[in-house]
């Protein structure tokens, strides 16, 4: 059995203070993938660099408490990569792969449109570039698993306001019809969505810090497993931790029945 995790932390520093690391030291993970670190190397303790048995990898952003990613696993990979090879995302650190004999594990975090226009014309950007990048993962040979925050609600079930987010960053219809390719032509698999094809409000793994969105379960499903189909279909448990709260996001853990080696 393999479990993994993923989580976007909304800064590893601020999620430690909530009591990720002690909560994470229970959940008997084998691969967690998080995002959104907000830190640089020199930040990093020993706690966030190797918490207990797991060992940790990195991709920080240039940009001082912005984005990153990271990953731990239980086992050391034969492989990690930093970036997949676009300069002005990879400056971002939103890109890290772990390479386990035939299988690779990605820790992800897209852009988010929200901000600003420009923001929103970077995003389409990432996207252009990424679905060619997804398109030779699925020709490396090996099974993968692309974890993380994908900043996209991709139908109607994944988010409480869609018709109140029809023209908002991250339920657009460009970035929906994206989605579908890659869950199309691309051939990638949802992996909870493939489990629980019905499940809504319970689904949800990221809410907004105004109105009271997290009382209200107003969310949004933009955190995702999102795997080459014969992983996707070894998957056997999936659940979103909502019990502490480390972060505005909540973490996504599935088991899948599945050897690493």
């Amino acid at each position: 059995m393999l479990r993994i995790i993923t989580l976007n932390l909304n800064g590893i520093r601020s999620a430690a203070r909530k009591g990720f690391f002690d909560w994470l030291d229970r959940q008997e993970a084998d691969i967690v993938c998080l995002q959104e670190l907000k830190a640089q190397a020199g930040d990093m303790s020993l706690q966030f660099l190797k918490p207990g048995s797991l060992y940790g990898y990195f991709h920080y952003a240039e940009k001082k408490g912005y984005s990153g990613v990271g990953l731990y696993s239980r086992r050391q990979p034969d492989q990690v990569i930093e970036g997949f090879g676009i300069p002005e995302f990879d400056a971002e650190g939103r890109y890290i792969e772990a390479v386990f004999g035939t299988l690779s594990i990605v820790s992800l975090y897209l852009p988010s449109g929200s901000s600003s226009p420009e923001r929103q014309e970077a995003k389409f950007r990432f996207l252009g570039h990424f679905r060619r990048h997804l398109e030779r993962l699925r020709r490396c040979g090996r099974e993968v698993l692309l974890c993380g925050d994908w900043n996209i609600a991709h139908k109607e079930i994944d988010l409480r306001n869609w018709k109140g987010n029809l023209k908002n960053s991250g339920f657009l219809p460009e970035e929906r019809a994206w989605m579908d390719e890659v869950f199309g032509p691309v051939g990638f698999v949802d992996a909870y969505r493939n489990l629980h094809p019905e499940a809504e409000g319970e689904a949800y793994t990221w809410w907004s810090n105004r109105g009271q969105a997290r009382a209200k379960n107003v969310g949004w499903r933009i955190d995702y497993h999102i795997a080459t189909p014969d992983l996707a279909a070894a998957a056997c448990r999936a659940a979103v931790y909502k019990e502490t709260w480390f972060s505005d996001h909540a973490p996504l853990i599935i088991d899948y029945d599945y050897d690493a080696g």
